[in-house]
């Protein structure tokens, strides 16, 4: 396929905003050919297509599907929706990447998956982290042999947008209600970008909690990842704190990965250090990306991923199939969470009975203290 690729996209919320910028960027080199949107709100959709140029705008996704017949459907909605906007482009032969969290839990998720697969029709899960220029660069280091033989990496999260009765209520309301938050929504990402720089995860201690009492679900955790090459992860965190940046949700906190050879370490303003063994650390130069737009551009770095893959046959990443991984490894957390126990990933079935969990929270602060 050489001509444009003809992009679709359902849903018009807070995040999608990333996801138009990357196509209409693409647009705009010829690359692709952004044909329509649809979204249950029609004013919401309207006033997105009229910032990113998108021509038509649709009440329904099978309405959008039928009359653009498009290459390639972007779902940008939430889990409940999944299975039915993918049902309806992969019913009709159209590629699709979803938006994540993927599906409503793992069972959903297999299913979605099982829907793509038959149909022949590919399916990529829009998990855009790994595609942040920092990490990019940091896998072309370890790849280089820079780092020498990895044994640990650990992500210290501080978002510093979960305190007080009105969190998240500025950007993303839903999360105030989800029963699952911290590992869901946001830790999943650095599983995926974990898996992706050191390789999988055989085994999976964790710890949660709730630090804000206004939230459903957990807010803080400690989660222990072991890998199959001997390596050991690490994810602190809590969405309450915030860490030294300039802007803290450009990188959300800061990064650590050590081998024989050294330590490359993430800070918050997205620079790169390296300290050799026994040597100084010194700033590592590479190219950080646009600082402002989401995480260096990584909604557009996926995009042109998947658009590569289909105009040119580019080996491709994130397919529904490979990020179930990503989602065993989840299930596992909670159930080494509500369980109290260290859970190997290789007898471990996160279809069996779903995890009831809870998660300690404090006292209501009082007046003043958020």
């Amino acid at each position: 396929m050489r001509r444009p690729l003809r992009i679709a996209a359902v849903g018009a919320g807070y995040f999608s905003q990333f996801q138009y910028l990357g196509w209409r960027n693409m647009a705009r080199e010829g690359l692709v050919e952004l044909v329509g949107l649809a979204n249950r709100d029609r004013a919401k959709g309207q006033a997105v297509a009229a910032r990113f140029g998108v021509p038509q705008v649709f009440g329904t996704v099978a309405e959008l599907l039928d009359a653009t017949r498009p290459d390639l459907l972007d779902i940008i909605t939430s889990p409940p929706t999944h299975r039915e906007f993918v049902r309806a482009a992969v019913e009709r032969g159209v590629a699709a990447i979803c938006q994540k969290p993927f599906g409503t839990d793992y069972g959903d998720a297999l299913a979605i998956t099982g829907l793509a697969e038959a149909a022949g029709v590919p399916l990529i899960v829009h998990e855009n982290f790994r595609w942040q220029p920092w990490y990019r660069e940091a896998k072309r280091l370890i790849v280089r042999g820079e780092l020498g033989s990895l044994h640990a990496v650990s992500f210290r999260l501080r978002p510093g947008d979960g305190q007080g009765a009105s969190a998240y209520l500025d950007r993303q309301p839903y999360f105030q209600t989800m029963p699952r938050l911290l590992v869901v929504e946001t830790g999943i990402h650095w599983v995926d970008t974990f898996r992706y720089l050191i390789g999988e995860v055989r085994a999976v201690t964790a710890r949660l909690r709730r630090i804000n009492p206004a939230i459903a679900g957990e807010d803080a955790g400690i989660v222990i990842l072991e890998f199959a090459g001997g390596a050991t992860g690490l994810l602190d965190g809590n969405r309450c704190n915030d860490h030294v940046a300039t802007n803290p949700r450009r990188t959300m906190g800061e990064c650590w990965l050590e081998g024989s050879r050294g330590v490359l370490r993430l800070d918050g303003d997205a620079r790169l250090h390296f300290k050799p063994h026994h040597g100084d650390e010194r700033e590592h130069a590479y190219d950080r990306g646009p600082d402002d737009t989401f995480g260096g551009g990584a909604c557009e770095w996926l995009q042109r991923h998947v658009v590569d893959h289909f105009l040119h046959d580019a080996p491709l990443e994130n397919t529904a199939r490979e990020y179930l991984g990503n989602l065993v490894v989840q299930e596992a957390v909670y159930c080494s969470h509500a369980d109290g126990r260290r859970i190997e990933l290789d007898r471990f079935d996160p279809l069996r009975q779903p995890v009831t969990a809870t998660f300690e929270s404090p006292m209501p602060a009082a007046a003043g203290d958020h």
